[in-house]
Order: C-alpha cells, then structure tokens, then sequence
C-alpha cells in the first residue's frame, strides 16, 4: 500500500483525508503541525506527503525546508485561496505540486497519482508525447501530429522544462531564472509572449497557466 503522510492542524480536514484516501486503499497516517510533520517522515518513511501551509508550531513551509535538507519524499502542499506568494516559495522549497483548499477526491487522486508516476519513473525518456505532441529530448524535435514544428531556441527550452515535470507547476521564477539566467525572476513580461506562442503551436489545452504562481504542462496519463 502507498503510505501518505497528512499534515494539517485542522481535525475535520485530516479525517476526511484519512476517509477519503483509505477508500482508496491508501494507508494513512497523520500529523497536526509541522514539528510532527518532520518526524512523521523521519519515523515513518512514507511515499508521499500531504503538507498544509498555515499550522502552528511550525509552518508547513518551515517544515518543508526540514524536510528537503535530508529527504526527497514528494510533498503537495496544501493551501487556501489567496496564498499564492506562499505557493511560489513552497514550490521553489521544493514542493512537488500544491493544490487550493477545498478540493475533491478525485482531483487529489489525479494529483498523487501524477506525482508518484513522475518520481518512480525516475530516469527520463528519450522521446516525449502529450497526446499529439511529441518531444525528441535528444533530436532537439518537437512534432505535432508526426510532423516537426519549428520553436524558437526560448520556446524550446521552456516547452522542454515544462514537458520534464508533467503535471507539475513550474514557478515565474524558475523558469525565467533557468531559461534567462540567473540574474532574472520578476520580469514575468519575459513569459507571456512565449506561452502564447507555444499555445498557437502546440494546441491551447497543453500548457495550463497557474495564476500569480506559473505554468504546468497537463499530463494527459492523469
């Protein structure tokens, strides 16, 4: 069974975590602030962590920044509407995926399930495909229907960052900082230009845009 760690101060959103995901056949254990969070993952060893933000004792945020020192344990935070600063440093910790309190079980299931693929998948595949987009990592070649597209070398790499983490939300900052270089990470007005291109290219339903927070590359095996 795939153990999964629930960190969350409030008691009616572990129980119906606990509930929603033994029905699922998910083994569960929980954690009410970050400090127990830490050690739960430490004791316990789980596969995957569900970490709220806002907690007392210790944040979620802090507890996440413990946890990435010594372990690679993917974790979706969970947060509230309006945190989105908190969602971009959580992810830029080294959060897997965040998603916005309250969500449905299906969803959840579709999130875990994406990233727990992604990390026992472990080694990258040389050849890509979304649907009817395909990546040759190796080529350099982006096809759509079979046939090659031209991108230019910054739609390229920026389709090759996203197309790496399927499903998962690549920050503003990352992506600038990793495309640009390192002197860059606020000049947002860099990006649009170049999602609206890759849209036209690659099809409008590809590249999902997280407001204030990024973009994700949906992966249509969810």
């Amino acid at each position: 069974m795939v153990r999964v760690l629930v960190v969350d101060d409030e008691a009616e959103v572990r129980d119906a975590l606990r509930r929603g995901l033994e029905l699922l056949d998910f083994d569960i254990q929980t954690a009410v602030n970050g400090v127990e969070g830490v050690a739960g993952v430490e004791s316990w060893q789980p596969d995957l962590v569900l970490l709220d933000l806002a907690m007392p004792v210790m944040s979620g945020l802090t507890a996440l920044k413990q946890i990435r020192g010594w372990s690679q344990v993917p974790i979706i935070v969970l947060s509230v509407m309006g945190e989105e600063a908190d969602k971009v440093r959580a992810l830029e910790a080294g959060a897997d995926d965040y998603m916005t309190k309250p969500f449905g079980m299906q969803e959840l299931q579709a999130r875990i399930r994406v990233v727990l693929r992604r990390t026992k998948e472990g080694q990258i595949a040389a050849v890509l495909q979304f649907g009817d987009v395909q990546l040759d990592i190796e080529r350099r070649v982006v096809s759509v229907h079979d046939a090659p597209i031209h991108l230019s070398p910054i739609e390229y790499e920026i389709f090759k960052l996203l197309a790496l983490a399927p499903g998962r939300v690549l920050t503003y900052r990352s992506l600038l900082t990793r495309v640009w270089g390192p002197n860059y990470g606020s000049e947002v007005h860099y990006l649009r230009p170049v999602m609206t291109a890759l849209r036209k290219k690659l099809g409008n339903r590809l590249i999902r845009t997280e407001p204030g927070v990024g973009y994700r590359l949906e992966d249509p095996r969810a």
